[in-house]
């Protein structure tokens, strides 16, 4: 089963985590991973940043000299002065130091001579050991940035996956209870969506028509027209035809005991109601008019469950 983008994503960020927190890759190898991870969620500056890492950076380029400072690159930023190389020259001149600093033996000689030699060789272990010390401190900078930019994207995934899978799992509820109830509703959701998607006034406003048309046919299904009346809140209220919202309400009424739980959802019917039904929707943007579908979405998913769950205490 191939996976879809976030699914690949927080794999990948959590390959990246594990390669930088249990040292299993050379800090190239871990720009170019990161690299890949920048590009599939669309973060310009960190491409940016890795490219500046993978082929050494420059005094033009804003990003590059903002991203001097973060990995501690100056030497003397008023002169220009800094370790513009890419990392992984700076890593194998890291290795070499050490390498170096490893093989440097105490000299073993004596008198005024001996001296000197001695201050030269404690110069030259002060110079290298200081050498390394920067290298080192660009280095871990380097995976600090480097681990907080992956660290972000993981998190924010592993959040997205859960809610789609919230979210999916609650869809597939509502989907089942709504074709127990109304199947046709279901059929006129691919075209609300396909049209929401154009973003053109025409096309939004026919979404939103066939939007309160759903939300007529459900009220036809969960409590058909009546000439009855019923009272709610010490009004008589009509349930005939028309009265779409009244006998929506009138379904929640005779069902749920908490006042403010029936005061939300009939606030909540009347604005949306009220809000698809504005004349030619021309003050009705594209995005609010895909909020308004996927509220009344979740609204008819609410009033079903009520249903259900009143059934359920009957049986």
């Amino acid at each position: 089963m191939s996976q879809s983008r976030s699914e690949h994503i927080l794999q990948l960020a959590k390959e990246l985590l594990d390669d930088i927190e249990l040292s299993r890759l050379s800090a190239e190898a871990l720009l170019l991973k990161a690299s890949r991870l920048a590009r599939w969620v669309g973060s310009e500056e960190i491409q940016r940043w890795i490219g500046f890492e993978m082929g050494g950076y420059n005094g033009s380029d804003a990003t590059s000299l903002k991203f001097m400072g973060k990995t501690g690159r100056w030497t003397k930023k008023d002169e220009g002065k800094g370790y513009w190389g890419p990392l992984a020259q700076h890593e194998a001149a890291l290795e070499a130091e050490n390498i170096k600093l490893r093989s440097m033996t105490t000299p073993d000689t004596g008198g005024d001579y001996g001296i000197r030699v001695m201050d030269m060789y404690q110069k030259q272990q002060l110079s290298t050991t200081n050498y390394i010390s920067r290298l080192s401190g660009i280095k871990s900078r380097v995976l600090a940035l480097l681990h907080n930019f992956v660290t972000n994207v993981y998190y924010e995934k592993e959040f997205d996956s859960l809610s789609e899978s919230i979210f999916e799992k609650y869809k597939s509820d509502i989907d089942t209870l709504i074709a127990g109830h109304s199947g046709e509703i279901l059929e006129q959701v691919p075209s609300v969506m396909s049209r929401l998607s154009e973003d053109a006034p025409e096309s939004i406003s026919q979404a939103l028509t066939t939007v309160r048309r759903i939300i007529e046919s459900f009220a036809d299904s969960i409590f058909p027209p009546t000439d009855d009346t019923i009272k709610m809140g010490g009004n008589e209220v009509s349930l005939g035809p028309n009265r779409h919202q009244n006998r929506i309400n009138a379904f929640v009424y005779q069902r749920v005991e908490s006042k403010s739980r029936k005061a939300k959802i009939r606030q909540n019917l009347s604005n949306l109601y009220d809000r698809v039904s504005t004349g030619v929707h021309r003050d009705v943007t594209a995005e609010e008019a895909r909020s308004l579908f996927l509220n009344t979405y979740l609204l008819l998913g609410e009033v079903l469950h009520i249903g259900e769950v009143k059934n359920a205490e009957q049986d």
